[in-house]
């Protein structure tokens, strides 16, 4: 038993650092809903960041994403102080400059913004056309050629603990209802019958990582049983910078670590892992009826791993 557990580590590292492949095709695009995900962003265009974002905008005139998911942490380290913060130059709208980025960019807020104005975050809104948050978590459903989708915003950090006790750092954190999002999450659930369901938050339910154990614990206990409950096809998070895809015994969720988009970080496979990489990047999903498909597209443009989920 033990020897099929270390060879079957051994085969996910194997699969992590070979299972890549250029796209060539991008018909496998064409009558889908596209759109990105994107987080851990904010480095100032240094590291991979300007590169990686070169290349979204590159891919997006072959992909024609609707718009970018956006996890969490656009801006390293301290936040925002307010909508007129050079950060929203250096961290985003210089560097995300591509013609076909102009579309809309969906945010969560991550833990570095809650170290600074988190009301900020949310009236950039007002300021640029294409920021497009307007609450601390929401929803929205798409439609596109008979197809569904719903994708729910969720605000991770007030979830645990951790953030909450800590009001020197993360001042907003305890001033938020938790009680009440959570009720929130559940009642949109409740009334979703949309082909597809995503939610996406900043923080990971499951996750190979060194970071405070208590948070994913926290996830676990508060939010994971929503999304059971549910049925929710994947949850799409950042955090922790790298690449990790993972199931769980009693779930049928993927659970999806998106990498960063400019400095990323190790990892190794653990309990659930279907794969792992430390590459940097972002990750391209695409729906159609019968299909929802996400992509993990590293700094070059290969793709890592490939998540499929069938129609129901």
């Amino acid at each position: 038993m033990i020897m099929k557990k270390v060879f079957f580590l051994l085969l996910v590292v194997l699969l992590s650092n070979w299972a890549t492949a250029q796209i060539t095709d991008y018909s496998i695009f064409d009558k889908k809903f596209n759109f990105y995900v994107a987080n851990d962003l904010g480095r100032n265009g240094y590291y991979d960041q300007k590169p990686i974002a070169e290349l979204m905008g590159t891919m997006a005139e072959e992909v024609g994403p609707e718009f970018v998911v956006a996890t969490g942490d656009i801006h390293h380290f301290e936040g925002v102080r307010s909508v007129n913060d050079p950060l929203w130059m250096t961290n985003y709208e210089l560097i995300y400059s591509h013609p076909e980025l102009m579309i809309d960019w969906f945010p969560v807020l991550g833990n570095h913004e809650y170290r600074g104005n988190t009301q900020a975050v949310m009236d950039y809104t007002n300021v640029s056309r294409r920021w497009t948050m307007p609450a601390r978590y929401y929803t929205k459903s798409f439609e596109d050629d008979g197809i569904t989708l719903r994708i729910v915003w969720v605000d991770t950090a007030p979830m645990m603990d951790k953030y909450r006790n800590d009001s020197a750092t993360y001042p907003d954190a305890r001033k938020q209802d938790l009680q009440q999002q959570l009720a929130w999450i559940d009642s949109v659930l409740t009334a979703a019958k949309e082909d597809w369901v995503i939610v996406a938050g900043h923080h990971p339910i499951y996750a190979e990582t060194p970071k405070d154990n208590s948070e994913r614990l926290d996830m676990q206990a508060r939010l994971d049983p929503i999304l059971r409950k549910h049925k929710v096809d994947m949850y799409v998070c950042g955090h922790i910078h790298n690449f990790q895809h993972i199931r769980t015994a009693g779930s049928n969720i993927d659970y999806i670590v998106n990498s960063s988009g400019s400095l990323s970080r190790k990892v190794k496979p653990t309990e659930g892992t279907m794969f792992c990489s430390p590459e940097p990047g972002f990750s391209i999903i695409s729906a159609d009826k019968k299909e929802l498909t996400l992509r993990m597209i590293d700094k070059k443009g290969n793709v890592l791993h490939t998540v499929t989920r069938t129609s129901r």
